[in-house]
């Protein structure tokens, strides 16, 4: 059984792949779930119920969205954890899952992380989900304060369902939150769109502190 965590950057691009609106994507592809320790909701890809629960992407002729595949699909069998430290600098840890089923083991190709992660294009699917832990580890969160509802709700908002934020950024419908024209055109663009969706999301919980 395979479960898939899904990154906001994952979203970003499966919703290229797929041609769907954010809001669309999250009702047919994406199960949002959050449990009582968690601060904030987890988002996993929504399994085929066909006893294997298997990806919705993968047909017989293999993935159907290879080009835009989430993060864990390109990292594995490699895992990749960050912690942000006090300085602000992000630590990476990395393990490897060696696993009968995984049949690169058997090449004999030998690479290593840096080489492995450039190949699989993880550079940039990790450069945004390191800035996306800097909302996961603020400062508020270290310290055990919970987010409010409305803060969750603007969570998944700003990082999941971010053709929605857009059009709320755009009509003015977020509270203190003004842009002018030459700022809408440059977040026309959804990777500079997400960047700032988790900026202004830092400041959010920023009131928490």
């Amino acid at each position: 059984m395979l479960e898939l965590a899904l990154t906001p950057y994952d979203v970003l691009r499966l919703r290229r792949a797929t041609g769907l609106h954010s809001r669309e994507l999250l009702a047919q592809y994406i199960i949002e779930e959050q449990e009582a320790d968690d601060f904030f909701p987890r988002f996993y890809l929504t399994m085929v119920d066909d006893g294997r629960a298997s990806c919705a992407f993968v047909s017989n002729n293999g993935c159907t969205v290879y080009e835009h595949r989430p993060a864990a699909c390109r990292a594995y069998p490699l895992g990749r954890a960050t912690i942000r430290k006090e300085n602000n600098e992000i630590e990476e840890h990395f393990v490897v899952m060696k696993e009968e089923h995984c049949l690169g083991f058997k090449e004999d190709t030998c690479q290593s992380v840096t080489s492995y992660s450039k190949d699989q294009g993880l550079e940039e699917y990790n450069s945004y989900n390191d800035a996306v832990a800097f909302v996961l580890q603020h400062g508020s969160i270290r310290k055990g304060i919970r987010p409010t509802k409305e803060q969750v709700a603007l969570f998944t908002l700003a990082l999941y369902d971010i053709d929605t934020f857009r059009e709320q950024l755009f009509n003015d419908s977020l509270d203190s939150t003004k842009i002018d024209q030459s700022e809408k055109e440059q977040l026309a663009d959804d990777e500079k769109l997400l960047l700032f969706a988790i900026n202004w999301m830092r400041k959010q919980l920023d009131s928490s502190l």
